[in-house]
């Protein structure tokens, strides 16, 4: 590099060649220190996320598959449960074909007549009573119910509460100490 050594800048000094004058680069360590932390916490996050993502998860998705297939079976019992009763009050509910004679082991020569008697009873649907009811009474506070809507601008924020002129105001403000800031910074020290 003795080519640039024989230059000379504008003041008269020569030029260094600047590689011959650098210390040489000492190991950093504490970069080095910095680089390994921060991989380490990159390799525990990773870690991390490969566990939640191998054991966590399917072991939510086994609760959820599991709790699903629970509500499954008592919605099943309970349909069955009511197919039962609807089945057993219709039975009970069947008049019967014929009045049948009864004869009594005595001998008598009128016979003994058993008759069904067949009285209706009208028994309320209570679940659909209910349901009905609740319809209504939605219906009834939908139709009652006063929806606020708004009729004006939200009135918040800076501008709201200063105002236009006082806004004008600290510009002019801010803009005088900028002035102010460079006119002290160019003054002359003494």
């Amino acid at each position: 590099m003795a080519l640039f050594e024989d230059f000379e800048d504008e003041e008269g000094e020569a030029f260094v060649d600047e590689e011959e004058t650098l210390p040489e680069e000492t190991s950093n360590r504490t970069f080095i220190i910095a680089a390994s932390v921060l991989g380490g916490i990159i390799l525990l996050a990773l870690a991390c996320v490969a566990i939640y993502a191998l054991v966590v998860l399917p072991q939510q998705r086994a609760a959820s598959l599991e709790a699903n297939e629970a509500a499954s079976a008592q919605e099943t019992e309970v349909v069955q449960m009511l197919t039962e009763s609807a089945n057993s009050t219709a039975l009970a509910q069947t008049p019967l074909a014929s009045p049948s004679p009864i004869f009594s082991p005595t001998a008598s020569p009128t016979p003994v007549v058993a008759v069904a008697t067949d009285t209706p009873t009208a028994t309320p649907n209570i679940a659909a009573t209910g349901t009905i009811a609740a319809a209504l009474t939605q219906a009834a506070d939908a139709i009652l119910t006063i929806v606020p809507t708004s009729s004006a601008l939200p009135d918040g924020g800076f501008a709201d509460d200063v105002g236009i002129p006082g806004l004008v105001m600290m510009m002019f403000v801010f803009i005088a100490v900028i002035f102010f800031a460079r006119r002290l910074r160019k003054a002359p020290t003494p």
